[in-house]
């Protein structure tokens, strides 16, 4: 029998008015945040949400198919002006290295993993 909390430990932390399912990624957060204001990083989007398709064939060629969804703990644009997804880990569960490596494939993007 579990006591009431997450099953991996982590302990929900609020920053901001902002409720996060860790201690490491309200940390991750407030970094970002910091990062943001020193003009390093822009648009920071949290717990952006991305669909993963399937495809299967059809008479009249193939049809795509939402299965499911990548939901990632940050979305912002580096110095670049490029896109980095962020996920803060503290275990690689089995569904998240699938969804994981599902959302790569597709998006042809890589994740950032961040690990405490």
């Amino acid at each position: 029998m579990r006591r009431n909390g997450h099953k991996y430990g982590a302990v929900k932390t609020t920053v901001d008015n902002i409720t996060f399912a860790s201690k490491a990624e309200a940390k991750r957060y407030v970094e970002l945040k910091l990062l943001e204001k020193a003009g390093r990083i822009s648009h920071i989007v949290l717990q952006p949400k991305y669909p993963l398709y399937t495809q299967k064939p059809t008479d009249t060629g193939w049809q795509s198919s939402v299965v499911g969804h990548y939901v990632a703990d940050f979305a912002y644009l580096n110095a670049n002006g490029e896109q980095v997804i962020e996920d803060v880990k503290g275990m690689k569960t089995a569904l998240y290295r699938w969804k994981k490596k599902h959302f790569e494939m597709q998006q042809g993007q890589m994740i950032t993993e961040i690990t405490r």
